[in-house]
């Protein structure tokens, strides 16, 4: 039998009862792995080890779960619906098999009824078994299949597209006070006017921008500020946040604990539905009604409070982002753009224009001219004998280090 370990296949003794059931089960074929279940996607990856494999139920899988998996190194992965339904050119799928994770989709919801959580599975090819028990079938994707649905999602973008944009028109017509008014914030403690905010959600390529960022947060050090499950991001990072915005469903409770300002989103009546769970863990906040993404929220906060630029990092901002979001349309986010103005800067132009203000060349020069008067010095009298008086102490540090092993 062999069993995924450590990111690797290795071979484990047979648990069966006789030695002919032992000699079946090395015969079998596949990855045998411990399976995880979970219809949402992003509470499943709290849960996932290297190596398990992954039961979803997850339509259109979208570039941000396909990423989350692809960091948890499962695997497989095993989609009850469809990865791509053809509404759109959603690029997860093609994400997983770029990082070399069998995908097999369509295999329909009995599977979440055959499988228990933790359950040893063997996945082979388009069949996911128990035992010997097949309890899942369905399409193994390919580069081939993949890219021939998304051709096909592709034909049918134009008209998501104007269904988007009439979507969104229709939402400004009717609600253009987030343009007009702007939002009224809460008193906060975390002091923003004249600073600069870097507001971090958990979207494409955060990973990635935060690294690049790493210069630009030494030096201007920005209020750093999380949208939901950006303050896990950030904690991975080694950046605690100095503010979480959102309806708290999927940041974490260590994240919560941190010591950041907490701003629980509501809607325009005021019903906040990440506020019960703020206060079971005992923990002190403020709420902020106002229309459209938590993400959209936390850059008018930033406005409002004075910040003199805002940093975006994993921010969404186009049509495929949108729809993976599961968005019929972005007027929010326009709307915001347009009142922050050009105050808002993603972090992909930060880091492309960013550079620190010591260069590299810089400080070889200021190497070289700091060895200068010790290189002069080591040419007079007393240089040659403080060099002597240094070398000797060096011996000594030398022999008494030697002499601990």
């Amino acid at each position: 039998m062999q069993i995924w370990q450590n990111g690797l296949l290795v071979k484990m003794p047979s648990r069966g009862n006789t030695a002919a059931r032992r000699a079946r089960s090395k015969d079998l074929a596949g990855v045998w792995a411990p399976a995880r279940l979970d219809r949402r996607t992003k509470n499943l990856t709290k849960r996932l080890k290297p190596g398990d494999i992954a039961i979803i139920d997850h339509a259109d899988l979208d570039r941000v779960a396909a990423d989350a998996l692809l960091r948890c190194q499962v695997a497989g992965v095993v989609n009850v619906a469809p990865s791509i339904t053809g509404r759109y050119p959603n690029q997860g799928p093609q994400l997983l098999l770029d990082g070399g994770i069998p995908l097999v989709d369509d295999v329909g919801p009995d599977v979440f009824d055959q499988v228990k959580e933790g359950q040893q599975v063997r996945l082979d090819g388009e069949t996911l078994y128990v035992g010997d028990v097949v309890v899942a079938k369905g399409t193994r994707q390919t580069a081939e299949t993949v890219a021939a649905d998304v051709a096909a999602a592709k034909e049918g973008l134009a008209e998501q597209l104007r269904s988007f944009v009439t979507n969104t028109f229709e939402y400004i017509d009717r609600d253009p006070e987030l343009l007009v008014e702007g939002i009224r914030i809460p008193a906060l403690r975390t002091r923003l006017a004249g600073r600069h905010a870097l507001i971090v959600a958990r979207g494409y390529h955060y990973h990635e921008d935060l690294q690049a960022l790493r210069a630009y947060i030494r030096e201007f050090k920005p209020v750093i500020i999380a949208v939901d499950g950006g303050a896990n991001a950030l904690i991975e990072a080694g950046y605690w946040p100095q503010m979480i915005v959102g309806d708290m469903d999927s940041v974490s409770d260590k994240a919560l604990k941190s010591g950041a300002e907490i701003v629980v989103v509501a809607y325009r009546n005021g019903f906040a539905p990440g506020l019960p769970r703020v206060q079971d863990l005992g923990l002190e906040s403020v709420t902020c009604a106002a229309p459209g993404t938590s993400e959209d929220v936390a850059v008018m906060i930033a406005d409002e409070a004075g910040a003199s630029l805002i940093v975006t990092v994993g921010m969404r901002f186009g049509l495929v982002e949108f729809l993976d979001k599961g968005r019929a349309g972005m007027a929010s986010a326009v709307l915001t753009r347009i009142r922050v103005g050009d105050k808002i800067v993603d972090a992909k132009g930060v880091s492309r224009l960013y550079q620190s203000r010591i260069s590299g060349k810089a400080l070889a020069l200021l190497a070289i001219a700091a060895l200068l008067p010790v290189i002069a010095l080591a040419w007079t009298p007393v240089g040659k004998i403080s060099l002597g008086y240094l070398s000797v102490a060096l011996r000594q540090l030398w022999y008494w280090i030697t002499g601990l092993f």
